[in-house]
């Protein structure tokens, strides 16, 4: 079994931890053992025993962090508000820090990274450019080998559930802090199925008795976007036959892969809009072919959606408009703000500060001198891989 730790709760885990740890050695101090003249001779020989052990015993050596940070784009909305919370994180932590920004190149990234190490860098923390890729992954753990310093990746899967554990397992200083990819897949196909039983007849707005949908998938190969195509679907249709009705329907019949992909992987507000545009000249109320709902892998996605559904007069989050339910994954500010207004069903919530604070959490390991992934027993731990933590998701409906 995994080990949980709620998201809300996280922050204040961590902050005692530290407290503990900072104060360790003052406590040491206090209670040393008693003074030999008030102990029996066997005893206060046992007890000069024990303190030369102690005396000898290795201390961890503090290190001056000089952190790179590395970015897959800032484009990505979410990305951007992790790096928002982990520039907070590690100023408050009086770490020092470079970011960069790889704007989705992969080559672009590794000659980023070797100039941060020829300059000084003693941590990497990387947001991969090329999700699930061993070689693109390795690449970079070996550049981070070969200079012996630690590296943590983050959000963007380092390898494929087929190959869990090569990458993260071929180097002792090496991390990652993410989350785990499915959980995010069979949340939205829960909330989107139970939402659809909920409102069917509205939704239904041909009344043909089955729901159109239009998926938009972020980046082909990408872990998460595989998942959250995949149980979006799946599990809502799960939900729906057990209560009779009947599985969701694709809008476009000649489209076999029953998706439309971000051809650039970017996740990009802009690919969504272009595609939906697209598809509501041909698949409308007018041709009775309407799509009735839409899911996104990510909130990026979905602003580009409901701003094309807007402009043909859905999703206004008036009382005389018609609402095309609208579902992503993140829970961005601006998500959130959309929910608010009527405009977008619901999300995920995908959490950045956690996320953050699990990435500063190692960083300050490092600077302590201890093991990278040293005192993190109240994290979610994968239960295959002991050096990846899991931040949690939520459904978020603004209720």
């Amino acid at each position: 079994m995994k080990k949980r730790l709620l998201a809300v709760a996280m922050s204040g885990v961590m902050a005692m931890s530290l407290a503990a740890c900072g104060g360790s050695n003052e406590a040491a101090a206090t209670t040393a053992a008693p003074a030999a003249t008030e102990a029996p001779a066997g005893d206060a020989t046992e007890a000069a025993e024990t303190k030369a052990a102690e005396t000898e015993a290795p201390v961890a050596e503090a290190v001056d962090l000089d952190v790179a940070v590395f970015y897959y784009t800032y484009s990505d909305t979410y990305i951007s508000s992790v790096r928002t919370a982990l520039d907070a994180a590690l100023t408050d932590a009086g770490i020092k820090f470079q970011n960069y920004d790889s704007n989705s190149n992969q080559t672009t990234q590794n000659e980023q990274i070797d100039t941060a190490i020829s300059q000084g860098a003693n941590l990497l923390i990387v947001n991969i450019v090329t999700s699930g890729s061993v070689d693109a992954s390795q690449a970079i753990v070996d550049k981070a080998s070969t200079a012996g310093i630690p590296v943590i990746f983050f959000n963007r899967a380092v390898e494929s559930d087929e190959d869990e554990g090569k990458v993260l397992g071929s180097y002792d200083k090496c991390a990652f802090v993410g989350t785990d990819a499915p959980e995010a897949g069979h949340m939205q196909g829960k909330m989107i199925g139970e939402y659809v039983l909920e409102n069917y007849d509205a939704i239904d707005l041909n009344g043909d008795g089955t729901i159109s949908y239009a998926m938009f998938m972020g980046q082909l190969g990408n872990v998460e976007a595989i998942y959250r195509t995949q149980y979006g679907v799946e599990d809502a249709d799960a939900a729906l036959t057990a209560a009779g009705k009947p599985a969701l329907e694709y809008f476009d019949a000649s489209n076999t892969d029953k998706y439309q992909v971000d051809q650039e992987g970017n996740w990009s507000a802009t690919a969504a809009n272009n595609y939906m545009n697209t598809n509501l000249a041909q698949y409308n109320e007018d041709n009775g072919n309407m799509i009735e709902i839409v899911i996104c892998n990510n909130d990026g996605m979905a602003e580009g959606v409901i701003t094309a559904l807007n402009d043909k007069g859905y999703n206004l989050g008036t009382e005389d408009s018609v609402t095309i339910p609208v579902f992503g994954v993140d829970a961005t500010d601006a998500a959130k703000q959309l929910i608010a207004d009527g405009k977008m069903t619901g999300t995920i919530k995908q959490d950045a500060e956690g996320m953050a604070n699990g990435i500063a959490y190692l960083a300050k390991n490092v600077g302590a001198g201890k093991d990278l992934m040293a005192d993190t027993g109240d994290f979610n731990i994968s239960e295959n891989v002991s050096n990846k933590i899991y931040i949690p998701y939520a459904t978020y409906t603004g209720e």
